[in-house]
C-alpha cells in the first residue's frame, strides 16, 4: 500500500533539525493471533478462563444491570467506544507494524515506543495464573511481531506487580529471553482489607486499599527496582485510576476518565519519593504515561511547601509542649468575652487545644526515608528521576518548562506521547503538529520543544541503557546528543 507523506505533522518534522521520538504510542492487538500465543503459554484451560474473565468483567456486567441495580451496586461506568473507527487506515496502522513503519514519515515520527491496548488490563487481573499467562503471552507475541521493525519502533513488555516475585520473573524473561528493552509496570495493586475479609466477607470485595509498592506496602519491592537497574530498563507506568477515589460515576465515563491517569501516576510518584526509592536508587529513571505534567508540577511544588512547614525543625512550631498555656489562658480571659471565659476550664479537653497528641518521636520525621535536609534536596531527588508522558493537545505541557513558576527554577521532564491507536487521536497525521502549536503560540520555545520530543525521551531510556537506540533510525542523532554531555 502506498501512503502520502504530506501531512501537517510531516511538515513540522521537515522544519526540525532533530528527530521526534514518541514515548507512548499504542498498538491495537490482533486478538486472534494473541490468543494462539496464550494457548501456547497456558493451554486450553487458560484460553477458557480468559474468555470467561472478559465475559464477567465489570464493564460487561454494567450492561447487564438495570439502572436500579447500577445504583444499588454503584457499578462504575467504564470505557466505551475506545478505539477509532471512522479512520480505517489509522485503525489498521495501530495493529500492523509493517503499515506503521511505512507511515512513520507521514505521521511525523522517527521512532516510537508502543504500549498495549487490551494488554493494559492484564496486570489488573485477579487470578494469578491467568494474569501471569496473559502477560507472558502478550510479551512474546509483541516481541515476535515487532522484531522486524526494530529500527523504527519497540514494544514495551507488560510487568505484573501483585508480588515482587512475579514481577522479577517476567522482567527476567522479557529482557533476557525476548530481548525487550522497555517495561510497562503496574502503578498499584488493589489489596483486600483484612478486617473486612474477617468481619464481613460478603462485602469485602468492595473494600480495598491501594498498594503503591513503596510506602506501607504489603511487600518489599526494592528487589524489583534493583532488577530494573540490573537489566538497564526504566520502569514506565500506564495504569488507570477509574473505579476508585472520586472516579466511580455509574453513568458518565468522561467524569471517570478525566484526570484518572494523573491520579494513578500521582499516587505512585508520591510513594516512590516519600518512600525513599529515588534516594536508594539514584540512577533509576521512572516515567508516568498518558497523564500529563500539570499534576507533577503541583506535586513537586506541594512537597517543597510541605517540607518547609513540616520538616523536623519546623515541627517545633506545632509541638504542643511549646505552647505557653498560662499566657494563652490569660489572653483568652482578657480578650475572649464572657462566652469564652465561662468555658476556659473545658479548653484542654481536645487535641486541637491544650491536650496535644502523644506522638512517637521516631515517627515525627516523615521525610526520613528520603533524607531531606534542605528544600533543594527535593528538587535533586525528583526532577532528574521522573518523566511525564504528555499528549499532544494538552496546553498544560508548557508548565513543565516554566522555570519561573516551578521551585528552584526547575524544568520537569515532559516527554511527547502521541497515544496513536486510541480514541483521542482521530488522525495520526496531526499529533506532532498539535504538539508544535505550543511553539507557534509562544507558550514554549523551540528549545523546549526539542527537549519535549527528543532530549527528554533520549535521557529517559539511555539514562538506564546507553545502547537503547543502537540500530534504530535515530542512532546517530542520539550519539551526537550524548556526546554533548546531555544526561
Amino acid at each position: 500500500m502506498t501512503t502520502t507523506h504530506t501531512s501537517p505533522s510531516s511538515a513540522v518534522r521537515a522544519r526540525l533539525n532533530h528527530p521526534v521520538i514518541d514515548a507512548d504510542g499504542h498498538t491495537v492487538e490482533f486478538v486472534p493471533a494473541f490468543l494462539e500465543y496464550l494457548r501456547q503459554v497456558g493451554g486450553p484451560k487458560i484460553l477458557e478462563q480468559y474468555g470467561a474473565t472478559w465475559e464477567a468483567a465489570s464493564w460487561n456486567d454494567w450492561y447487564k444491570m438495570s439502572w436500579d441495580e447500577r445504583r444499588d451496586r454503584r457499578a462504575t461506568r467504564s470505557i466505551w467506544w475506545g478505539l477509532p473507527t471512522k479512520n480505517t487506515l489509522d485503525r489498521a496502522t495501530a495493529t500492523l507494524p509493517k503499515l506503521l513503519a511505512e507511515r512513520m514519515e507521514e505521521i511525523g515520527l522517527d521512532f516510537t515506543i508502543l504500549y498495549p491496548s487490551v494488554g493494559l488490563f492484564f496486570p489488573r487481573m485477579k487470578d494469578e495464573e491467568l494474569r501471569r499467562a496473559c502477560c507472558r503471552a502478550i510479551n512474546t507475541f509483541n516481541a515476535d511481531v515487532y522484531r522486524e521493525y526494530a529500527s523504527r519502533m519497540t514494544p514495551a513488555a507488560i510487568i505484573p506487580m501483585n508480588t515482587p516475585q512475579e514481577a522479577l520473573e517476567e522482567m527476567e524473561y522479557a529482557a533476557k529471553v525476548l530481548g525487550m528493552k522497555a517495561f510497562m509496570v503496574a502503578d498499584y495493586a488493589l489489596r483486600p482489607i483484612p478486617a473486612a475479609v474477617r468481619q464481613a466477607p460478603e462485602v469485602a470485595p468492595y473494600a480495598f486499599w491501594l498498594d503503591t509498592f513503596c510506602l506501607d506496602s504489603a511487600y518489599d519491592y526494592d528487589p524489583v527496582w534493583a532488577k530494573c537497574v540490573e537489566l538497564k530498563v526504566a520502569p514506565t507506568f500506564h495504569s488507570q485510576g477509574i473505579g476508585w477515589g472520586s472516579r466511580t460515576s455509574i453513568s458518565n465515563f468522561m467524569y471517570n476518565h478525566i484526570g484518572h491517569f494523573a491520579a494513578a501516576g500521582e499516587a505512585l510518584c508520591k510513594a516512590l519519593f516519600m518512600g525513599g526509592v529515588t534516594r536508594r536508587f539514584p540512577t533509576l529513571k521512572f516515567a508516568f504515561l498518558e497523564c500529563g505534567v500539570g499534576w507533577a508540577c503541583n506535586l513537586y511544588a506541594d512537597m517543597v511547601g510541605h517540607w518547609e512547614r513540616r520538616n523536623p525543625q519546623a515541627l517545633e512550631n506545632l509541638n504542643p509542649t511549646n505552647l505557653n498555656r498560662e499566657l494563652l489562658v490569660d489572653l483568652y480571659r482578657r480578650y475572649g468575652g464572657q462566652g469564652i471565659v465561662d468555658k476556659l476550664n473545658q479548653m484542654g479537653t481536645g487535641p486541637m487545644f491544650l491536650g496535644g497528641t502523644h506522638e512517637d518521636p521516631a515517627m515525627l520525621d516523615e521525610w526520613a526515608p528520603c533524607h531531606i535536609e534542605r528544600a533543594e534536596d527535593i528538587r535533586d531527588l525528583f526532577v532528574p528521576n521522573f518523566y511525564f508522558g504528555c499528549e499532544a493537545d494538552d496546553p498544560i505541557n508548557a508548565w513543565a518548562f516554566n522555570s519561573k513558576v516551578n521551585p528552584f527554577d526547575a524544568k520537569l521532564k515532559a516527554i511527547f506521547s502521541s497515544d496513536i491507536g486510541h480514541w483521542d487521536v482521530p488522525d495520526m497525521r496531526e499529533v506532532v503538529a498539535e504538539a508544535y502549536e505550543l511553539v507557534e503560540k509562544g507558550l514554549i520555545t523551540e528549545a523546549n520543544f526539542r527537549d519535549f520530543v527528543f532530549v527528554n525521551p533520549v535521557t529517559l531510556w539511555t539514562g538506564m541503557n546507553p545502547d537503547f537506540f543502537k540500530g534504530t533510525a535515530v542512532e546517530k542523532d542520539v550519539e551526537q546528543l550524548l556526546a554533548q554531555g546531555v544526561s
